[in-house]
């Protein structure tokens, strides 16, 4: 496998651009990660049971059950400043 090509191929689907001696040390180092992972290959996972979650942890969050909020009347009685069914606030960001 020629590591340069596909380091080239990887900058240039992210519009990166590198030197050679960059793209060289890229390719070392991305070769060097795909030994070290095809080292995994070499381990034996046939009796090994497969993990879906590696706790016993149970899910803590409530249950999604839907309840009565303040009504819009209610939520805008307070506001200082509002138009129609909306708070009305101060503008935030200038346009150019």
């Amino acid at each position: 496998m020629e590591f340069k090509d596909t380091v080239k191929h990887i900058a240039a689907l992210a519009k990166l651009e590198f030197k050679d001696n960059e793209i060289d040390i890229f390719s070392e180092q991305f070769k060097e990660i795909v030994e070290y992972i095809d080292t995994l290959n070499e381990v034996e996972l046939g009796d090994v049971e497969s993990l879906s979650q590696i706790t016993d942890f149970e899910n803590v969050l409530r249950k999604d059950v839907t309840q009565s909020s303040v009504s819009l009347e209610e939520a805008l009685k307070n506001a200082p400043k509002k138009n129609e069914n909306f708070f009305k606030v101060p503008k935030v960001i200038e346009q150019e």
